[in-house]
């Protein structure tokens, strides 16, 4: 039996899955989700080793037009610049439309001539099964790409069959990790990803981009991990409105973390957390850096 394994990069503009759809690849949850476009701002190593061989996702932030901080050039430039060195493109795309950013998207994967490969997501959102057939040969048409899958990441819909199709376009040969590994992120990381998407689910409206989290504690004890984090706002109404009126709406968001972190880390947590403002940090390169914001 022939033995295959290769890195994958998925790509797409904001919203259309691509976190939800390496979770579902995986069998757990690595990637934070949220329904706010721009939730992934890190690429994230996921591994997923099968019998016959291994894959190795690389989500990435959604490829997108809108503003010019600092932080949107980053995003843009994390999402372009895996494709440097993989060996498949899996392109997704949202069943319900195709948008300009969709044609930024498929220009960078064209630019890249790698082999490429689109998914359909969210086929569970189709009013009528039978628009399926014609949306396939449409796309087909646009982009070129002479493979294109069906999915619904969300449902797990056809996502098997997805993964069979992405590991025969892999080239032959041993994998790259150990079978028991399933990222190359610290723990560290996944903790102020987990904070942080409590925070983007929660308060979505109100604060959707001007928010990160900064792990200053971490302390993995033998029963109990205990986590310190700072929660970064741009501004003091920003901050009045994590912490709330005495205090009650940070522990509750902390309450929601704590329950995260001890799923995903499968222990006990005790968690702490402070907001602070830092003025504009997402629009200055200096604090991104220092906030792990770095290429």
């Amino acid at each position: 039996m022939t033995h295959r394994a290769g890195h994958v990069a998925l790509v797409g503009r904001p919203n259309v899955g691509k976190s939800t759809l390496l979770n579902r690849l995986l069998g757990q949850k690595l990637a934070i989700t949220s329904h706010k476009p721009q939730t992934t701002r890190h690429s994230i190593l996921g591994i997923s080793t099968l019998k016959d061989g291994q894959i190795v996702y690389i989500d990435t932030p959604g490829i997108h037009q809108r503003g010019d901080k600092a932080m949107n050039r980053y995003l843009n430039r994390t999402a372009t610049s895996v494709l440097a060195g993989v060996d498949l493109v899996v392109m997704l795309v949202d069943a319900g439309h195709w948008t300009a950013e969709d044609d930024m998207v498929l220009q960078r994967v064209q630019e890249s001539k790698l082999p490429a490969m689109l998914v359909i997501n969210k086929i569970d959102t189709l009013k009528q099964r039978e628009d399926l057939l014609p949306l396939l040969a449409s796309l087909t048409e646009k982009t070129g790409i002479d493979t294109v899958v069906p999915v619904s990441a969300r449902t797990g819909d056809n996502c098997d069959h997805l993964e069979e199709i992405i590991l025969q376009a892999l080239p032959e040969g041993e994998n790259f990790y150990p079978e028991d590994q399933i990222t190359d992120r610290p723990e560290r990381f996944f903790a102020a990803e987990l904070i942080r998407e409590q925070i983007t689910r929660r308060y979505h409206k109100e604060l959707p981009y001007s928010t990160t989290v900064e792990i200053e504690e971490f302390d993995a004890q033998p029963r109990m991990y205990r986590i310190g984090a700072i929660i970064w706002v741009e501004r003091q109404n920003q901050k009045a409105i994590l912490v709330g009126k005495g205090g009650l709406a940070l522990k509750e968001t902390a309450t929601e973390a704590r329950k995260q972190l001890e799923e995903f880390f499968q222990t006990k947590v005790y968690l702490r957390l402070w907001v602070k403002v830092k003025k504009s940090w997402s629009a200055d390169q200096a604090s991104l850096t220092r906030l792990g914001y770095s290429d």
